[in-house]
């Protein structure tokens, strides 16, 4: 078994109690991190599948639209674990209307929960890792941090928000062992996207191995899915010695979607 790298640190992950922060979460403590679960839902079942992996894991049911909850996270985290070493901004939800059309507080409730709540975490993680002069900042952007898509004007927006504040993050602790970057993925299929695919099926009357292809068609020259453990399996590199001089960048996983 090779050495766990992360034993002693501590990971926060947002939106964590399934999909892509739940895969990005596992990975982390597969190699030794403790971690803070977020996210609403079930947790028991999260979190007795990240104790499984034999580390000490932690839950608090922020709100990441609330600036007074996600500060009484981060006091959590430090009041359980000391402190967080590793952030992983991974919150989101979506809508999808036309501009025009487009429902403000849905607008008002995606910035605060997919860029906002990354604002918050950050500022309050990032005094402790400067002391420490060592800390991971994580944000889960998306391909529409990169690129845009019809429809989806507020997520759009903010994924290239996250981007921007990765950026700036990344330079203002250029110096210090604290990195920040971005990950972009495609297609991963989590339930929400397996959503999409079943209402696709549905509509067009059409297998969902069908509506999968023709989901991953539009967009995915790989045809392929991301996993949530390939995401973060790459969380985890970038957590690595290895990726101590990578800052500030937007790294997609997409199959191939940007590069088009």
């Amino acid at each position: 078994m090779s050495q766990r790298t992360l034993i002693g640190k501590t990971a926060l992950v947002t939106g964590s109690t399934s999909g892509i922060g739940l895969g990005i979460a596992k990975s982390l403590a597969r190699q030794g991190a403790n971690i803070v679960l977020n996210g609403f839902g079930d947790a028991e079942g999260p979190k007795a599948e990240i104790a499984a992996l034999g580390v000490q894991v932690s839950y608090h049911g922020a709100d990441m639209s609330k600036a007074s909850d996600i500060t009484a996270m981060m006091a959590f985290a430090a009041q359980t674990f000391g402190g967080v070493d590793i952030l992983v901004n991974n919150a989101g939800i979506q809508h999808v209307a036309s501009v025009e059309d487009f429902p403000v507080d849905r607008w008002d409730a995606i910035i605060a929960i997919n860029l906002t709540s990354a604002f918050h975490t950050s500022r309050l993680a990032l005094p402790h890792m400067q002391q420490k002069n060592w800390g991971r900042i994580i944000n889960v952007a998306s391909v529409h941090g990169l690129v845009g898509s019809a429809q989806k004007s507020a997520y759009v927006a903010a994924k290239h928000g996250i981007v921007g504040l990765t950026k700036v993050t990344a330079l203002e602790n250029a110096t210090t062992g604290v990195t920040c970057n971005a990950i972009c993925p495609g297609w991963v299929l989590t339930p929400l996207v397996q959503k999409q695919v079943d209402a696709k099926a549905a509509a067009l009357k059409i297998s969902n191995d069908e509506a999968t292809k023709l989901l991953l068609g539009e967009k995915e020259p790989s045809m392929q899915f991301t996993t949530p453990q390939e995401l973060g399996e790459l969380a985890v590199f970038l957590c690595s010695e290895a990726g101590k001089n990578i800052r500030g960048v937007a790294w997609n996983m997409d199959g191939g979607w940007v590069a088009q």
